[in-house]
């Protein structure tokens, strides 16, 4: 079932959650147990998100630099497949510019049809860590929306090759990423909606936003994506914090603001579980305020930690 009739259908704030593929040499055990914990509360559908090829270099004895290049975390349609088949639970894995040419996309595209996945979230990704600025592989995609195009192309049987005759369409739905504090190379909030306009003008069917920690930033954020013709469906992104070093590795890294009170409750943490608890209360809060306000859906960013995630869906739904 596609994301956007189960969000528009079910009468009532869904839940949905977000798994990392496992890193390689691992098996796929420890997703299954996040998934086996959350199941009983019924969510409506699971991301599993995608990760580019990453670039190290290593200075070997004689002192000359070799170049490595590894994908720390393969697997993104064959997990979402497996997940599908075993659960019964619709996937959405992402789909990225980074690190893939257009013709790489289409062929993973294809696959998951094949797989009879029929959901996807079309984001542009990150750059090389090595790499300042975001650089698209060569014939690949620069900005999200047009890998947007792409893939609502393809339900008109449009392929990268001309030639094809007698195309079958390929009918996915398109969720796009918001950003209620801005993406960080955006030189403002008015910039960034303008690019979020065209990821939806382009086919994207909802949005699913950047993690927050101040209701009050969604909410503003969807009044101003509505004043700028943005109609679709916005879920809010729930991140409990897990641990006391999130407090700064998260505005660090997601440039987001975190508000003064938990600020203050986090900064009174002394150990990992303290800041757990002051993380999940804060998370059943936030949730239990976006439920009230008749939100479709709350997303929630597990990163394979589940019992937070567990006690927040069952005292919220």
């Amino acid at each position: 079932m596609k994301v956007i009739d189960i969000i528009t259908q079910a009468g009532q704030t869904v839940f949905s959650f977000e798994l990392l593929p496992p890193l390689k040499g691992n098996d796929a055990s420890r997703i299954y147990r996040t998934i086996d914990s959350l199941v009983a509360f019924n969510p409506k559908y699971i991301n599993i998100t995608a990760h580019r090829d990453e670039i190290e270099f290593k200075e070997l004895a004689d002192g000359s630099i070799r170049k490595k290049v590894s994908r720390k975390r393969p697997g993104t349609v064959a997990i979402a497949a497996a997940i599908q088949h075993k659960y019964d639970i619709p996937v959405v894995p992402h789909v990225v510019c980074g690190g893939f040419s257009k013709s790489e996309t289409e062929h993973m595209l294809i696959d998951l049809s094949f797989l009879g996945i029929q959901n996807v979230l079309a984001l542009r990704g990150d750059g090389l860590k090595s790499e300042h600025l975001f650089k698209p592989e060569p014939d690949g995609h620069s900005h999200a929306n047009e890998l947007v195009e792409q893939i609502v192309n393809l339900r008109s049987g449009v392929y990268l090759d001309a030639d094809l005759k007698n195309n079958a369409p390929l009918d996915f739905c398109v969720g796009v990423a918001g950003y209620p504090e801005k993406h960080f190379e955006a030189p403002n909030l008015e910039t960034d909606l303008l690019y979020l306009k065209k990821k939806v003008d382009a086919g994207a069917e909802y949005i699913v936003t950047q993690m927050f920690f101040d209701n009050q930033v969604y909410y503003d954020f969807v009044e101003k994506c509505r004043q700028h013709g943005i109609t679709v469906p916005i879920i809010p992104g729930i991140k409990p914090i897990a641990l006391k070093n999130q407090l700064t590795v998260l505005p660090k890294i997601f440039h987001i603001d975190l508000p003064t009170e938990l600020v203050k409750e986090l900064s009174r943490c002394h150990t990992d579980d303290d800041a757990r608890r002051v993380g999940t209360e804060w998370a059943i809060y936030q949730s239990k305020d976006l439920v009230a306000n008749k939100v479709p859906s709350l997303h929630i960013y597990t990163y394979g930690i589940s019992d937070n995630v567990t006690e927040i869906v069952k005292r919220v739904f």
